[in-house]
């Protein structure tokens, strides 16, 4: 069997991730098991100078999920690169970095920065970010603004650029085309749905900036659908990389048989840090089971069988 996949001229030993923000900078998992057995490790996001973050309570639970509005908390770039980057380049395995910033200067110098780190491979980037130089218009929410955005960056770049696209739009296979058209190398689908929760005893909302992310098991059947979207109309044009609701090998291969050329573990992280694994060793005893000789086999299979 082989579990390898080959995205953007780079070559996976398999196809399970973890998603940016519910994983660290990679260190955090090294006391608890080998961090190079994933195909690769998505960086929480980076920015150009250090954030604080949004205000307390910035996490809360609901059904099937959590909401969170951390709000992109980070030791900026350079102190990553001088600090964390040294502790990663000893993990055998890739890393892309998740980057955002408030203008579309601030995502090209994070880029830029990160060019000469050689264990970073690729950049993705978080467009579900307020562009604070057009009256704080989401990035992810504009596509003439998501493309100018794609553009710029790739002209300044080696690096693959892969960009995770927002949920919270009328039309996802109208921000895939955009991003498509403006070189990107990749898409990451979905992003966390915007949500609230009110405590009814306190009478507010539950978290400091009354709305959140929401993630974890609840949105796995939006991902899929994303997805399944995404792939149908632009098919192998460009990869696809899914996120959003896995916890177990069933729901890797939802998002893998609706699309996604790999896929990355995120909010299970919280609750069973060996999630990844267990994706990984239940997609590889599936293929077993069913015989399946090739990953890449049942990449959009569903898709085939209707």
């Amino acid at each position: 069997m082989n579990l390898e996949v080959e995205l953007f001229g780079i070559r996976f030993k398999n196809p399970v991730w973890v998603a940016s923000g519910t994983f660290g900078y990679g260190l955090e998992a090294t006391d608890i098991y080998d961090v190079s057995k994933l195909g690769a490790v998505v960086t929480k996001g980076l920015s150009l100078k250090p954030r604080l973050g949004n205000d307390l309570p910035r996490i809360v639970e609901t059904p099937c999920g959590m909401l969170n509005s951390i709000g992109l908390q980070n030791p900026g770039v350079e102190k990553f690169l001088k600090e964390l980057y040294p502790k990663i380049k000893n993990i055998d395995t890739h890393f892309i970095a998740n980057v955002f910033g408030e203008s579309e200067e601030e995502y090209v110098e994070v880029c830029i920065a990160l060019e000469d780190a050689e264990k970073i491979v690729a950049y993705e980037l978080n467009v579900s970010c307020p562009n604070v130089k057009k009256g704080g218009i989401v990035f992810g929410h504009d596509p003439l603004i998501l493309g100018n955005l794609v553009e710029s960056i790739k002209k300044r770049i080696k690096k693959p650029l892969l960009v995770k696209l927002s949920p919270n739009v009328t039309d996802v296979t109208e921000f895939a085309k955009v991003c498509i058209e403006s070189g990107a190398d990749g898409l990451v689908l979905i992003n966390t749905l915007l949500g609230m929760k009110i405590d009814i005893r306190r009478k507010k909302p539950d978290l400091a900036t009354k709305t959140g992310g929401l993630s974890g098991p609840a949105i796995l059947p939006i991902a899929v659908r994303m997805i399944y979207q995404v792939y149908e109309k632009f098919g192998n044009a460009i990869p696809i990389i899914g996120v959003g609701g896995i916890t177990t090998y069933e729901d890797a291969l939802e998002h893998v048989m609706a699309g996604a050329s790999a896929v990355q573990v995120g909010t299970a992280n919280f609750y069973d840090p060996l999630a990844p694994l267990k994706v990984l060793e239940g997609i590889e005893n599936y293929m077993k089971e069913e015989g399946i000789k090739d990953f890449k086999e049942l990449v959009g299979v569903a898709h085939k069988n209707i």
